[in-house]
Parts: structure tokens; sequence; C-alpha cells
């Protein structure tokens, strides 16, 4: 049974520097093989890391923009891609933004603060801030799409690469399916879901349109799109940053706290504190000679 360590950093910030490299080669004992130049390397070894040396590996890289992963070696690529949409596959918060509309971006931020890092029932807060937006004209989606949100780096790259490799891709959101319908098609996810905002003669009404999809829905979708595909958990990839996201990333044969808040980052198997979405890909072993970007 042999075991696969994982180095990677931001494509931004190339920090795996030779000197770097060796050290952790000794300690493991183990050969390298490089996925991106100064972003992303990889060490197998035949057995798992004695603590001393896992720890060792952690005091060299402590000062450095770079997140470590140990997995098993056997099965890593998975055939399931399920991802988080706000502060993950695009870098806001969609409800935060439409509520710079609303003139409530204090208030509904806060909540969602809070929310994400586990200290409020999701669908409550859900329900909470949605309210606040009564009345703002539907428009004002579309506003906040064009002129708010952004992806998040490798997003593009994660999706179409994993596509391309015959892998099933899906968003699931807690936010809005008028977001998660146009960031799946312009990243590439084959499927997505959320909530629906309900809707009265061209303005939000305050309200959603039951049932609420949220902690536990993600990992029924996980299960779900299991079932229909022909898998199982252990072949799924899960990636997510808040507290309704640990269902879905405990249930992953994989779960990737990405940039996330502390609650997750430490139940997660895998946390991503400095590399971009791209660090999905190196997990599973795939350098960056096979990313797709069309």
């Amino acid at each position: 049974m042999s075991f696969i360590l994982t180095l990677v950093c931001h494509p931004s910030t190339p920090a795996l520097l030779p000197s770097l490299l060796g050290d952790v080669s000794a300690i493991t004992k183990s050969r390298m093989r490089v996925l991106a130049e100064g972003i992303a390397v990889e060490f197998e070894t035949e057995a798992a890391l004695h603590a001393d040396a896992v720890s060792s590996i952690r005091k060299l890289i402590d000062e450095l923009p770079v997140d470590m992963a140990l997995q098993l070696a056997d099965g890593r690529e998975k055939k399931l891609l399920i991802a988080d949409m706000d502060s993950t596959i695009i870098q806001q918060e969609c409800l935060d933004e439409l509520a710079t509309f609303a003139g409530k971006q204090a208030e509904i931020s806060a909540i969602t603060e809070r929310a994400m890092r586990g200290e409020l029932d999701f669908e409550a807060a859900l329900r909470e801030r949605v309210a606040m937006l009564e009345g703002l004209p539907v428009s004002t989606l579309n506003d906040t799409l064009e002129q708010r949100i952004q992806l998040t780096s490798g997003a593009v790259e994660l999706v179409r690469t994993m596509n391309a490799r015959g892998a099933m891709t899906a968003l699931v959101s807690g936010g809005f399916t008028f977001f998660t319908h146009r960031i799946a098609q312009a990243v590439g996810f084959l499927e997505n879901q959320g909530n629906v905002l309900e809707v009265r003669d061209g303005v939000l009404t305050g309200g959603l349109v039951d049932p609420i999809f949220g902690r536990v829905a993600k990992r029924e979708a996980l299960e779900n799109i299991c079932s229909l595909e022909d898998l199982t958990p252990q072949q799924v990839i899960a990636v997510g940053d808040g507290a309704n996201d640990l269902d879905m990333l405990q249930a992953a044969g994989t779960g990737v706290a990405f940039h996330a808040k502390p609650i997750v980052a430490e139940a997660a198997k895998v946390r991503i504190d400095h590399a971009d979405l791209t660090a999905l890909l190196y997990l599973q072993g795939i350098p960056k000679t096979e990313f797709v970007t069309a």
C-alpha cells in the first residue's frame, strides 16, 4: 500500500524551491514527481509516513505559502467533482453582494459569516437574509452577476479538465439557482443545484421556494449522483468552505476545505489554505501539462 505526499502552492507565488524539495525528499526517502515547476510536486512512499516525518515536513513549510496533503495512492483520481459555489468556485457570497443593492450589506454579511462558521442554523439564517431583499427588482440579480462576481482562480481548469477525463461535475449551492445556472455554464459544470428565490411581478418577495437546499441536501446530492452514475463516495472529490459543506466533504473520498472557515478546515480530510482550485487536480496526480482550459 503506497501513499502520496503532495505539496502545492498558488501559481502566482511559486514557492517550491530546490532546497526545500531536497529536504522533503530526504525525510520521505522517496523520489519526487514534478507536476508543475515550483508549484506542485508529489512524493510516493511505500508506507504511511511516521508522525515525526510529517511533523518535520510541516515545520519546513510552516512559514511558506505551501499546502500539504497525504493520501493513499490508489484511487486518487476521482470520477465525480462536487463543489460549493459561493467563496469556492466564485470569490464572493452572492447573497452578500445582492445586499449592497438593498442597502443591507453590513447586516446580511454578518449573518452570513456566522452561518458559514456553523454558529447559526443554515436554513433559518438563509430565510432571515433573503427576507431583507424583499422588493428588489429581479434585474438586480443580473447586475450582481455582471458587476460583482468573479470566478476563483483555477475554477475553469479544474472543471473542464475533469470533464475531459470523463468525470461527472456538479455545482451545489446553498445560494440561488439564478447564479448556479449561469456560473455552471461559464465554468463547465454538467449539473447544478441551489435554492430558488420567490419572485412576484418582477420583484423579489423576500421568500424562497421550498424545499431549502442546505447542508443535508448537499450530502444527498452527492449520494444521488453517485447512485445515478454507479459510483461510490470513495470516487468523489468534494470542495467547499462553509459549515453547510461539512456533510458533503465528510461523505466524499476526498473532501477538500478550500480557504475555509476554521470549523471546516479542522474537520476536512484535506485543507487548501494557499493554492488555487487547480490544487484539486494536483491532488489527483494530474500534471499541469494535462490541464484543459476550453
